[in-house]
């Protein structure tokens, strides 16, 4: 494991610190392209309009006429977190603006990726007159076809990058379209479905249909917003921050919704301290697991909740599908690792894996341990009901996995049936028959795209901290910010003696340790190992709180032996 600092671009520190910024924080955030205090301002201020969003206004002029005509929309949405956010940001939002409007989650064991022509005939049998996709349909060529054959209006809202081809539809809004100028291409579903009400909400107001109270209602939407944004893991660029943000903000202040509520509660989270990191390691697996292993709905149902009552009884049943999602993950990792002890994974630039017994709805999950642990792209396939293979792939920077699979597809044409996603991620199938195939040209395609250079693998951190900068203060600083996907939490790297240690809770160690005199607790989770008397250790600020009592304690992300003790 090789350890490297980021680098700081001087000048901006420099300018960082004449705003006012210490010298570590400047550092901090020189080194993650922040060059002045603004940009780091998560007020609606900064927050890019609606306008600059192609067809945003032309969608929003279609919603107002179909609300003033009373005529019925269906929301079709994707079965993920952000899928579930978007849908219950567009139920919820679209109702408050006074339009008829439901929703359905293709279950992904039965009908698969998007607005298929199977889900266009089960959506009609409601008879809407508008269809609407959230986190979905930018590939749906098919089944907007389907949809227009039939009479029905396909409104696409959408992030995911487009195919050669656009499909058919009435409307579409994607920032990743041709011909879309918004400067943020980094939405999460959720957050283009905000927009598009964003832009609603203006054509209401233009049109004398948008009283102030009513308008205020999307400001109740914004911790759905957050939770969807984080949990897909898109770059949280500056416009992303701001929408995360406010959404925390409503969450700390005690104005979450129900459903939000609910999910904190089962995952025993405070919600006055609520961050980032939580949204999409504590909130967003309970979400998602009701996709992975059930029916969506049940999540989305949980959001749209009105009841407490309701809203927590849905709630401890995604907490108990999360735990068997945990459980049957485990056991997919254990089997794949198995089956790649006869195979030196550091001559392969990718990972291809399958196994009959592996689990669809888990796969992605597996892909991204294996990537983690691997440090090359992974592609792990399930067998699905319609006898093809179905794959989830996970990335490393260098080879973007979209356009790994499409330039895989233009060299065999019939090899990949369907695909599509973004560059650390992406879903495709398969035919059975053709793995071995498929896993000889994904391997030549990661040999042409990736040197050797980057497989290896790295920590990045921040460098170190001086020992009077260990403080409880400095880590309350830096929850503040928002960190994630594009703008990593801060971690350093230092040398450290180890004054005490000892295994709680079976399977972790807690440490006490020392640096230039000063002593700190510290945290090490998943290993009861004891640690040698000097570390070099990578490690993170946290706040451990305890009877009330709030005190710094170290987490360590990484420990190895100092240079001088290597061997």
């Amino acid at each position: 494991m090789q350890i490297t600092a980021r680098k700081i671009p001087q000048n901006a520190k420099a300018s960082l610190i004449s705003e006012g910024f210490p010298p570590e924080m400047a550092g901090i955030f020189a080194a993650r392209g922040i060059e002045s205090r603004s940009q780091l301002d998560t007020t609606f201020t900064h927050l890019h309009s609606f306008e600059e969003l192609k067809n945003a206004r032309k969608m929003a002029c279609m919603l107002a006429d179909t609300i003033a005509a009373g005529r019925k929309m269906l929301v079709v949405a994707d079965y993920d977190c952000d899928g579930a956010t978007a849908c219950a940001v567009a139920v919820r939002g679209l109702r408050a603006f006074g339009a008829h409007v439901d929703f359905i989650v293709p279950n992904r064991f039965e009908y698969g990726y998007g607005l298929t022509p199977e889900i266009v005939r089960l959506s009609a049998e409601s008879r809407p007159d508008i269809l609407i996709t959230v986190d979905n349909g930018i590939a749906s060529v098919d089944g907007v076809l389907e949809a227009n054959r039939l009479g029905m209006q396909v409104l696409v809202t959408d992030h995911h990058l487009p195919g050669d081809s656009l499909p058919d539809a009435a409307c579409i809004v994607n920032p990743n379209q041709p011909g879309c100028a918004f400067p943020s291409k980094n939405l999460a579903g959720v957050g283009v479905m905000f927009y598009v009400l964003l832009a609603l909400r203006a054509e209401l107001r233009n049109r004398g249909e948008m009283t102030d109270e009513k308008g205020k209602k999307l400001l109740e939407l914004l911790d759905l917003v957050a939770l969807g944004t984080v949990a897909d893991v898109v770059k949280l660029d500056q416009n992303n921050r701001i929408l995360v943000q406010q959404g925390l903000q409503r969450i700390r202040s005690g104005r979450a919704s129900i459903g939000i509520n609910a999910l904190m509660e089962v995952s025993r989270k405070n919600p006055a301290r609520l961050t980032s990191i939580d949204l999409g390691f504590a909130l967003g697996p309970r979400l998602n697991a009701a996709g992975r292993l059930d029916d969506m709905r049940l999540g989305i149902d949980c959001l749209l909740s009105e009841d407490e009552g309701i809203a927590k009884r849905i709630a401890t049943q995604l907490d108990t599908l999360n735990r068997e999602r945990r459980s049957i993950e485990t056991g997919m990792q254990d089997s794949a690792l198995t089956s790649l002890e006869s195979v030196d994974p550091h001559e392969n630039f990718s990972l291809t894996l399958f196994d009959a017994s592996w689990h669809q709805g888990v796969i992605g999950i597996l892909a991204s341990r294996l990537k983690d642990k691997f440090h090359r792209p992974v592609i792990a396939f399930a067998e699905a009901s319609t006898g093809e293979l179905k794959g989830s792939g996970r990335s490393i920077s260098g080879l973007h996995l979209r356009d790994a699979l499409d330039l895989i597809s233009k060299r065999s044409p019939n090899l990949i049936r369907k695909f599509g996603g973004h560059a650390a991620a992406a879903g495709l199938s398969i035919s059975r028959s053709d793995l071995a195939e498929f896993s000889s040209a994904f391997e030549r395609v990661a040999r042409e795209l990736l040197s050797p250079d980057d497989l290896l693998m790295r920590i990045e951190t921040d460098g170190g901290l001086d020992a009077q900068a260990l403080t409880l203060g400095a880590a309350q600083k830096l929850e503040e910010q928002v960190w994630g996907q594009g703008f990593p939490a801060p971690q350093f790297d230092d040398t450290f003696a180890v004054v005490s240690q000892r295994i709680v809770g079976e399977k972790h160690l807690k440490l006490k340790l020392s640096k230039e005199g000063v002593a700190v607790d510290a945290m090490l989770f998943g290993q009861t190992e004891y640690l040698p008397e000097t570390c070099r250790i990578v490690y993170s600020l946290s706040i451990n709180e305890y009877n009330g009592n709030q005190s710094l304690q170290l987490l360590i992300r990484h420990w190895q032996e100092p240079p001088s003790q290597n061997r």
